[in-house]
């Protein structure tokens, strides 16, 4: 009798261990790379909370560095402001002799017969309303600011009969220039 030796189980038997040792690995590989997905994603939440915290810290700092700017800037404003108020009081010094100067001249060189009604200063120059008992007066108040040492380039705007004031009686406009305190200074130097 011959014996028959059956290994359809045993190939059965070993197609089912490996099949078990197939998906225990292949388990174990998805088990470790859901581990090293984990890993990963938590260390990039990580740098990702690091970098937000970093953001946040320049953040304030930058606001800070925004309100010193913002104060520095008000502080120049105001310094810029006192400068300006320095110059004008400076100036306003300066000037303070001239403009007695000015106004005394102003009367010196008046001919009889001439009378002002209205002086008004605008920048370096000076506008002139008045009346006249002749044209006469008038060219001679131009001649005396001409030869002044205050004045200059004086500039008949309009003239126009005023019979109030006589046969020849005028009102007139001029403008004449103020020579600068500078300038005056310089020319007594020489």
């Amino acid at each position: 009798m011959a014996t028959t030796i059956n290994l359809l189980p045993w190939r059965a038997e070993l197609r089912e261990q490996r099949k078990k040792e197939f998906f225990a690995i292949t388990g174990g590989f998805a088990g470790m790379g859901v581990l090293v997905f984990l890993v990963w994603v938590m260390a990039l939440n990580s740098l990702i909370e690091y970098q937000e915290a970093r953001n946040g810290k320049l953040k304030s700092e930058i606001a800070t560095l925004d309100k010193r700017i913002a104060e520095v800037d008000e502080l120049k404003k105001q310094k810029a402001e006192m400068v300006d108020r320095m110059k004008i009081i400076r100036d306003l010094q300066g000037t303070r002799p001239a403009i007695v100067h000015i106004f005394d001249d102003l009367v010196k060189k008046q001919p009889d017969g001439l009378f002002y009604t209205k002086i008004e200063k605008k920048d370096k120059q000076l506008v002139i309303n008045g009346t006249a008992e002749s044209n006469n007066r008038v060219s001679s108040l131009m001649n005396a600011f001409k030869n002044s040492d205050w004045f200059e380039d004086p500039n008949l705007k309009k003239v126009e009969a005023n019979a109030s004031a006589g046969e020849q009686g005028t009102n007139f406009n001029l403008s004449v220039n103020v020579v600068p305190m500078k300038q005056k200074n310089d020319g007594e130097k020489k």
